[in-house]
């Protein structure tokens, strides 16, 4: 399916897949009531708008408006990319749950990612999915460090220290 899609069409894609997530997020930060759960949402959404510039730079076609028009309009499919329970479940869930939900879409979203990138031959399309699974991974590991600092679990950064003792 995706094996015959040239640079340009990876590249736009990569900036509509950035969009929705950049929506997610913000639809999550506007539910959270915890000050720094909806602050760490926020800047989960403005990563995922400079990746989707980042993209957009690359992006050689003139059929998109302009950058900031683009981000900042929402057609009816962006806005269902959020199933109708994850828009309901945002709208009732504290930061853990939002978090967990947050974690499991940035975990499929790279697995569809790397699925599609390995049956795509050109190597210039291949590196652009790879990328943008790369940058989804990467939200990732940032949502579940966040998550586990706000849960009050070890971090990372001090399992050696509790190893040690």
């Amino acid at each position: 399916m995706f094996e015959h899609i040239d640079v340009q069409e990876a590249i736009k894609r990569s900036i509509q897949t950035e969009k929705k997530a950049m929506i997610f997020y913000r639809m999550a930060a506007s539910h959270m009531q915890n000050e720094e759960a909806r602050r760490f949402f926020e800047m989960l959404a403005d990563e995922e708008r400079e990746h989707a510039q980042q993209f957009y730079r690359l992006y050689r076609r003139h059929d998109l408006p302009d950058f900031d028009s683009f981000m900042d309009s929402t057609s009816e499919s962006e806005k269902d990319w959020l199933s109708s329970r994850e828009k309901v479940l945002l709208r009732d869930l504290g930061v853990r749950k939002a978090m967990e939900l947050a974690m499991h879409k940035e975990l499929k979203l790279e697995k569809q990612l790397r699925e599609l990138s390995v049956n795509i031959k050109n190597p210039e399309v291949r590196g652009v999915f790879e990328e943008n699974a790369k940058s989804t991974n990467h939200h990732y590991q940032l949502i579940e460090s966040e998550y586990a600092r706000l849960m009050g679990m070890v971090h990372e950064t001090d399992i050696d220290t509790y190893v040690r003792e």
